[in-house]
């Protein structure tokens, strides 16, 4: 089974909630699940051999929230080609804005470009049709687990 990093970025807990939701149910999949609620490079590139799962939310004109945003460009600054690294995207975000779904989308591109690996596809999440996103993520996040 897998080593499996949930790097979240929330602002008012959702991200969090999905992550905190999704870490059982990996668990009863016998992954090794840790979740970082700020999280930083180092704990990163703890994963780099193993698995990382995304789970953040969009602010303003598809910005990250300050939670992950260091992460994010630590990332792309300071790392570069991360062939071994395996994937998941989960994006939290509202329709109505223009940016829909923008930090989560913006760092799969990243990880894309640096020749990570997607496991399954981006999930993206909108606020207006479904309000308690764990609806729609805990069967997915079921389904990802067994892709690994």
């Amino acid at each position: 089974m897998a080593k499996i990093g949930i790097f979240v970025g929330t602002v008012y807990g959702n991200a969090l909630l999905v992550a905190e939701e999704a870490e059982p149910v990996l668990q009863a999949q016998g992954h090794e699940v840790k979740v970082f609620e700020d999280p930083s490079l180092a704990q990163w590139q703890d994963y780099q051999q193993d698995v990382v799962l995304i789970i953040t939310s969009t602010t303003g004109q598809g910005d990250f929230p300050d939670s992950i945003a260091g992460l994010y460009h630590a990332v792309k600054d300071q790392l570069g080609y991360q062939p071994d690294l395996r994937y998941g995207v989960i994006a939290l975000g509202d329709s109505s804005y223009d940016n829909f779904c923008g930090a989560g989308k913006t760092f799969d591109a990243l990880l894309q470009e640096q020749s990570a690996k997607r496991v399954g596809d981006l999930l993206t999440v909108d606020a207006t049709e479904d309000p308690e996103p764990e609806s729609v993520t805990t069967p997915w996040v079921e389904n990802w687990g067994k892709l690994l």
